[in-house]
């Protein structure tokens, strides 16, 4: 660029803008940030959004247009006196500016998570982590809010551990994925902020608190600042004009779509209030429209959860009033930072940044496609990382399809950019993974840790998804061409229209998402049959569709049920028998108070020895004994098969009442059935063994995905990409028989949850943890958090054996075994099994696989020679048919043609048959043969000589129509082709029907 460019002069006087940074290691961002070579209108809006740098703006975007209209006219020596002068200018704007902006301090994201959390800590809320991506609410199908966690206490499910909580929560949205990029804020991932009251304080101090962090910890200008309330809350209206202060005509009532809070069509629900962020304050009260994306920003959501929105629409104040706040992280970076946007804020930039770098592009000059590009990589690739941290691997159904959705998006739009691996096994989103795993280790610490798992999944999946690409994109093209050339055909390109057939083929056989199917086809003005997508789609549609964008909440009986009944009091650790009081009965689940014989109820105890399922483990069988009888009955006996938790810590027997009648306060003996409880331990304890071998044969980066503890078996589901080899298998078990085999004693210990994470012990997949944690230990093989029942020493485990290794999903193995007696049992059954087979073949156990291998030997050769002995029948049945041909046209030599049914022949000797009747026979010849060779089935086969291809008839497609008059189908080559059908009745019809389509067709044909 030219000495005398203005874009030059105005980035030497931007130069000397002060950086509002804290550190040099912190302003290294804003710096890139505040002197790119930007046009005016970014440098004055962007760079200086504060209110009080208005007028400093408007002055450079004077100057920087006489310098460009100066510049454009080639008058470069007009500029150095205005050159000179600007500078002058600039030094004195810039003072002006760094003494209205000494108390401005830049914050890193990381700054502003802390500063928040410490903020509410000091008002008494106790810290909570981040919960994970998957979550436990059935309902949804990640974590989509940072309330998710709370919502079984704003239910009144669970109770309440701390009065008041604050949460820097990871969450996840896709269902406005085609914004992303786009618009300055629309995220797949996002991290909220928030400070949540548990019938503690209420809107005074949720309020005043917001506003103090807002004005004083993070120093907006208080002229900068909107409020929205619901237009009927008073409450909050007075609060924040009143005792906060701020001018009532920067406080919007706004109506019940956007400020009114519900979960659902019933459950808790209240107004809400908002803090926004005006970029352009400049621009007076008159006519401010908050939802203008343009001026505010939203940054800061209050939700007063006061009500329960009964079935009939009408509110009843709840009990139990509670706050539940939301302040969007990246937001309020991009406002502390002073960028355009979300994206350009340090916690997703630099991801940006390095994807610039592999595309060989400067951010600051692309256009604006290309921005939006980069922008796409650096929120998809932040999400991805996540997902798979948290144990999402990609796949075509539910959590894995989003995750894979996502990378997918990534790896088409990085080869636009031209970003590409080396060769085909060369991925390129792991470099771009390992600066989002260092953004990410304050949204979650264990991050690090799984760095390598993530590396894996997302190189498979990048490489998996290249290998078809080219092809699927050239078919894309190729369909996109035909939908524009049908819909030119009738004069209007504008409604073409890619067909749900099209695009689901291109989903199935190539793995394009649907979503990039559809970006594509958009770009070039096509749409898509999305109802007829959804038809092909069926199961997997539904399933993918499983995640739902509300947290959905309701009160009812159960809520009733809590209040009335206390927590039940496991003692199933030490014992299994205890003397308990039945505190309630449900039958159909209505509560009663008495249960007669046969009656299938639901026991709830005091106090319990029986373990209730939980952590995988199956819940435990038992009985109940009462210890009085009912007035003129016997005494009640009920029978439990099965226990659940509810609503907290309320455990739920299930069974039947088998003799007298039970009521409730009446005293019972509650046994569990000591047999099926030790089992239970023994697997239990197994499964602790086993994830441990697992780590150590195949890498410590596997983890659980999910695991069953039952009587009769275990089950442990786990993230692999490949199968395990025999040798992995035959070592694992070796590993847990030799742990069982040194006869280790268990350790079992309560403790702070901080320090068991510190001291290594494993989470359990899906488990939720208070601050008090119990360990499990097997002393140097495994350390898990589980509070699930387990043997005392490894040696009750008695023997290990693995059942079966599969695959149930894409990237999820999963390992069936038994220990203790059922361990027993299978060997038991597989010995019977080689006694059986020893006497069938005569042989000892040791000789019985030479013994088989020699029969199997014997087999395929007898195979062998039926086969030819088959073929040898086929061609000499052929050779006799052969004199049946008949010829077709004038022209000589005409066409031979021969259609026959050969009985019962097999497709394999129906198919020699015909290879040598067009190999016998002179050519040209068409062969057409017909067989049952079985009940209900049909076989098919054409064969055209070369000469007959020539003229324009293909087997393949001939034989599929004729087969279809049997109810079937097929194909082939066009010189051959078989098909096979239902109905053996319609063969002779359909024998027909191939010898009058071939006379016509071939008479009409000319002569070769």
């Amino acid at each position: 660029m030219d000495s005398f460019s203005p874009f030059s002069t105005v980035s030497t006087a931007s130069n000397r803008l002060p950086l509002l940074a804290s550190s040099p290691s912190s302003s290294s961002r804003l710096r890139k940030q505040f002197h790119r070579n930007r046009p005016s209108s970014l440098l004055a809006s962007t760079a200086f959004p504060d209110c009080r740098c208005t007028k400093y703006a408007m002055v450079a975007r004077e100057k920087i247009s006489q310098f460009s209209s100066l510049y454009r006219c080639g008058d470069k020596s007009s500029l150095k006196p205005i050159f000179a002068k600007a500078n002058a200018s600039a030094e004195s704007t810039t003072k002006e500016i760094a003494e209205g902006s000494s108390n401005k301090t830049f914050m890193t994201g990381d700054e502003i998570r802390r500063r928040f959390l410490e903020f509410y800590a000091k008002r008494d809320h106790k810290i909570l982590p981040s919960s994970s991506l998957v979550p436990d609410d059935p309902t949804v199908l990640l974590t989509i809010a940072g309330m998710l966690q709370f919502k079984p206490i704003f239910l009144g499910k669970e109770p309440r551990h701390v009065a008041r909580a604050t949460t820097s929560q990871r969450c996840i949205r896709t269902n406005d994925v085609e914004n992303v990029g786009r618009t300055s804020r629309h995220h797949t991932l996002f991290e909220m902020l928030g400070n949540f009251s548990f019938g503690d304080y209420f809107k005074r101090d949720a309020i005043n608190w917001a506003w103090e962090l807002t004005t004083k910890e993070f120093e907006i200008p208080l002229e900068c600042l909107w409020i929205s309330v619901f237009e009927a809350d008073d409450e909050a209206f007075s609060i924040w004009n009143d005792e906060v202060g701020v001018p009532k005509e920067r406080i919007k009532r706004m109506g019940e779509e956007d400020n009114f809070w519900s979960s659902g069509v019933t459950g808790p629900c209240g107004p809400c209030s908002e803090i926004y962020y005006d970029l352009h304050p400049e621009r007076g009260y008159s006519d401010a429209d908050l939802c203008d994306d343009s001026r505010f920003i939203e940054f800061y959501n209050l939700v007063f959860m006061e009500y329960n929105k009964k079935e009939d629409g009408s509110l009843e104040p709840l009990k139990q009033k509670n706050i539940d706040t939301g302040l969007g992280l990246e937001r309020m970076a991009r406002i502390l930072q002073k960028v355009p946007n979300n994206y350009e804020t340090d916690l997703i930039y630099p991801i940006i940044e390095e994807a610039s770098k592999m595309a060989k592009v400067s951010y600051d000059e692309a256009n604006d496609a290309t921005k939006t590009n980069l922008k796409i990589i650096g929120d998809h690739m932040r999400a991805a990382v996540l997902l798979i941290s948290d144990g999402v691997v990609p796949s075509n159904i539910g959590r894995g399809y989003v995750v894979r959705r996502l990378i997918r998006r990534v790896v088409r739009i990085s080869r636009l950019l031209g970003i590409k691996g080396v060769d085909i096994k060369n991925a390129t989103l792991p470099a771009l993974a390992e600066i989002a795993i260092e953004l990410s280790t304050h949204i979650d610490p264990d991050v690090k840790s799984k760095k390598q798992r993530i590396f894996d999944e997302l190189k498979r999946e990048e490489l998996r998804f290249v290998q078809t690409l080219e092809r699927g994109e050239k078919l894309l093209n190729e369909l996109l061409d035909n939908a524009l050339s049908s819909a030119s055909k009738y004069g209007n390109t504008k409604k073409a229209c890619l067909s749900g057939s099209d695009s689901f083929l291109l989903y199935d056989t190539f793995g394009f998402p649907i979503e990039i199917t559809t970006e594509v086809a958009e770009e070039r003005g096509i749409s898509i049959d999305m109802e007829g997508f959804n038809y092909e789609m069926e199961n997997q549609r539904r399933q993918s569709q499983a995640a739902h964008n509300v947290v959905k909440l309701s009160v009812g009986t159960e809520l009733e049920l809590n209040e009335n009944v206390s927590d039940t009091e496991f003692i199933g650790y030490n014992t299994l028998s205890a003397t308990s009081v039945i505190n309630g009965i449900l039958f159909e689940g209505n509560s009663v108070t008495q249960a007669s014989k046969g009656s299938h109820v639901e026991i709830l105890l005091n106090r319990t020895p029986f373990y209730a399922e939980s952590g995988g483990q199956i819940g435990d069988n038992g009985i109940l004994y009462a210890l009085r009888a009912v007035e003129g009955q016997q005494k009640a006996v009920i029978e439990i098969k099965d226990v659940k938790k509810t609503l907290g810590n309320i455990f739920v027997h299930k069974g039947t009442v088998k003799e007298g009648t039970v009521e409730v306060g009446c005293e019972v003996d509650a046994t569990v059935d000591p047999n099926l409880r030790q089992r239970a331990k023994v697997h239990h304890t197994a499964t602790h063994l086993l994830q441990a071998a697992l780590k150590s044969v195949i890498g410590q980066e596997t983890s659980q995905a999910g695991s069953l503890v039952a009587f009769d078996r275990l089950r442990f589901d786990f993230n692999f990409h490949r199968s395990l080899s025999e040798n992995e298998l035959v070592e694992i078990e070796a590993l847990i028989n030799g742990w069982i085999g040194k006869a280790t004693q268990l350790e079992t210990k309560v403790m702070l949850l901080s320090d068991a994470k510190s001291a290594g012990a494993i989470a359990m997949f899906g488990e939720k943890y208070g601050e008090q944690v119990r360990v499990v230990n097997v002393p140097g093989v495994s350390m898990e958090l589980c509070g699930g029942t387990h043997v005392s020493c490894t040696s009750e485990i008695r023997g290990f054996k693995i059942i079966s290794e599969q695959a149930i999903a894409s990237g999820i193995r999963r390992i069936e075994a038994v220990a203790g007696e059922p361990f027993i049992d299978y060997i038991n059954a597989r010995d019977n099994h080689m006694k059986h087979l020893c006497s069938l073949l005569k042989v000892k156990a040791e000789e019985v696989t030479s013994r088989v291998d020699g029969l199997l030997e014997d087999l395929r050769i007898t195979k062998g020679e039926v086969v030819n002995l088959r073929t040898k029948v086929s061609v000499q049945k052929a050779a006799t048919l052969a004199n049946k041909a008949f010829l077709i046209g004038t022209t000589s030599p005409g066409i031979r043609v021969m259609v026959e049914c050969m009985d019962d022949m097999d497709a394999v000797s129906l198919k020699n048959a015909a290879e040598y009747l067009v190999e016998s026979l002179q050519d040209p010849v068409a062969v057409v043969l017909g067989s049952c060779p079985g009940h209900g089935k049909v076989s098919l086969v054409a064969a055209f000589s070369p000469e007959v291809v020539k003229l324009g008839l293909q087997a393949g497609k001939f034989i599929g129509s004729i087969a279809k008059i049997c109810g079937g189908g097929g194909g082939g080559r066009p010189n051959f082709a078989q098909a096979g059908g239902k109905n053996p009745e319609n063969l002779a019809k359909a024998l027909a029907k191939a010898r009058t389509d071939l006379i016509e067709l071939l008479t009409e044909m000319p002569s070769t």
